[in-house]
């Protein structure tokens, strides 16, 4: 019987599996969603709650507990800069979990995790070789109004 045994085995060895879980804490936090399998997103969202809490109380024991999980100090910053006074307010539930179908292959059930309160993402800067371009057509629509003219 697994009396008080919490948590899944995820098939790996306990000191993968938490580096596996931490590797997914940090990608979490720098990209604010991830895709993932069920039982992953179900696992992570426990560490991921915690070290939410943990930037909402933005103390130096706080910082160094979550740095104990999450060894990433720009990925810390933004915890508790970022994601603690953004979720100051909410009592827990910080993140979501959606379920996006199969995986081909294995047929693991798949799902995107996200923080419930999400930036915005900007709309990225062009590439140089996309200015290029602009550039060069908008010369060309101009030498053609200057001939037609």
């Amino acid at each position: 019987m697994r009396h008080n045994n919490q948590g899944r085995k995820l098939g790996r060895t306990s000191a993968h599996r938490l580096a596996m879980l931490g590797n997914m804490v940090i990608s979490l936090v720098e990209h604010e969603r991830i895709t993932t399998t069920l039982q992953k997103a179900k696992e992570l969202r426990r560490m991921a709650e915690k070290i939410v809490t943990l930037g909402k109380r933005n103390t130096l024991h706080a910082r160094r507990l979550a740095f104990r999980i999450v060894q990433d100090e720009s990925v810390v910053k933004k915890i508790f800069d970022v994601l603690g006074p953004r979720f100051a307010q909410r009592p827990g539930g910080y993140t979501r979990i959606l379920r996006t179908g199969f995986r081909h292959g294995d047929n693991a059930e798949m799902s995107v995790i996200e923080f419930v309160e999400r930036t915005p993402k900007a709309e990225p800067e062009p590439k140089e070789a996309e200015k290029k371009a602009e550039a060069k057509t908008d010369e060309k629509a101009e030498e053609k109004a200057e001939a037609g003219a």
